[in-house]
């Protein structure tokens, strides 16, 4: 999921803000303990989702993969007071972990998490979020996106993550290949869509930004 050469991301990274210590840590124990650590969000992304964040300043957010909470840590910094962020994750097992950042990252009170079928939680949440960041099944991309614009309003953003699949998205497309079939799908679906307005950013695996409209 890298593109860029790896001193050219190194000097990206230098060059933009720390990485918050409590994050570092949440880091640190995601790899030592839990499988596939390379689903965490990371030090640059993770500050390109805070800055979103802080810019957008969302008194309500829907996170649809937790994993182990790094990327629900970085959005929670752009709440205002009166801020809740509500994540998803359909993984009871990493409930303890995200919890136990959520809390000694100061925004404990203000992240809701919820484990199960983000189908099915979705309807029943009775908000509408100014920022929707996708994060989870790929081949359900669609399926969630449908679930979230529901829940938003003109000039909400939604962010969905991985579009960009390692580079599969321009290579030849091995049949059996069905999660990056859907991937194409989803990509074109959000560039032709009237409802929203998108860009595609070059960051990390991919992250499409769209405005609803």
């Amino acid at each position: 999921m890298h593109f860029l050469p790896e001193s050219l991301e190194n000097y990206i990274t230098q060059h933009s803000e720390n990485e918050p210590e409590i994050l570092s840590e949440l880091t640190r124990e995601t790899h030592l303990k839990v499988v596939q650590p390379r689903m965490i969000t990371g030090h640059y992304q993770g500050r390109v989702l805070s800055m979103l964040s802080k810019i957008i300043r969302p008194r309500r957010i829907l996170e649809i993969g937790t994993y182990t909470g790094y990327s629900a840590i970085c959005l929670a910094e752009g709440l205002p007071d009166d801020g809740l962020l509500h994540t998803i994750d359909i993984n009871e097992e990493l409930s303890e972990i995200q919890r136990k950042y959520f809390n000694r990252s100061g925004f404990g009170d203000k992240i809701i998490q919820h484990t199960g079928d983000a189908l099915k939680i979705i309807p029943a949440l009775d908000q509408i979020f100014d920022l929707v960041f996708i994060d989870a099944e790929k081949k359900m991309y669609d399926a969630y996106f449908e679930a979230v614009i529901k829940k938003t309003k003109p000039g909400s953003i939604i962010l969905t993550d991985n579009v960009l699949w390692s580079g599969k998205v321009i290579e030849r497309l091995d049949k059996k290949d069905l999660v990056t079939r859907n991937l194409l799908a989803y990509n074109k679906k959000l560039k032709n869509d009237p409802r929203i307005e998108t860009v595609l950013l070059s960051i990390r695996d991919g992250l499409t930004l769209c405005r609803v409209l």
